[in-house]
C-alpha cells in the first residue's frame, strides 16, 4: 500500500519561504480545510493567536501530481549542509544535447536567483543553489 506523504521544511519565516518555493515550483498556497472559507476563519475558530499565525505555511501542487510542502517555524537557524535536498530537473536529461541542457539549467538558475536564491557552486551537469534561508537544492 502506498503511503501519502508530504515534505516539511523547518525555517525561520514560513510565509516568506513558502512564497519562494511556490514561485520556484509552480505550487500554490494550500486551500483552507473543508468547512472554512479562509485560513483566517480557521485560525479564529481554533483560537490561534495572531502572533502564531505565521508559524506555518502549506503549499500544494495545483495539478495534484506532486506532494504537498509544509513550512514550520523553528527557533534554531540552519547550521550545516542539508542531508536531503530537492533536485529541480529542468535540463531534460542526459539524452538531451549538453549545450541545450545547460542553457535550460542556466535560464532556471537566473530565474531562481531573481526570486532570492543564490548559487553555491556549479559543476558540468548541475548547479547547487540555496533558497533564501540557505537550504541547498540542485538545478539539473
Amino acid at each position: 500500500m502506498a503511503t501519502a506523504w508530504s515534505l516539511t521544511i523547518d525555517c525561520a519565516s514560513p510565509g516568506a519561504l513558502a512564497a519562494f518555493w511556490a514561485a520556484a515550483l509552480g505550487y500554490e498556497p494550500a486551500p483552507p480545510p473543508q468547512g472554512w472559507s479562509s485560513w483566517e476563519d480557521w485560525f479564529d475558530d481554533h483560537d490561534v493567536p495572531p502572533t502564531e499565525r505565521d508559524d506555518g505555511a502549506f503549499l500544494h501542487d495545483p495539478t495534484g501530481a506532486a506532494p504537498g510542502i509544509s513550512f514550520l517555524r523553528v527557533p534554531e537557524a540552519k547550521t550545516v549542509k542539508n542531508r536531503m535536498h530537492l533536485d529541480l530537473a529542468v535540463g531534460g536529461g542526459r539524452h538531451i544535447d549538453p549545450a541545450v541542457r545547460r542553457s535550460r539549467v542556466d535560464a532556471e538558475v537566473k530565474r531562481l536567483a531573481g526570486l532570492g536564491a543564490t548559487v553555491l557552486w556549479e559543476v558540468p551537469d548541475h548547479v547547487t543553489m540555496a533558497d533564501p534561508e540557505g537550504n541547498e537544492f540542485d538545478v539539473l
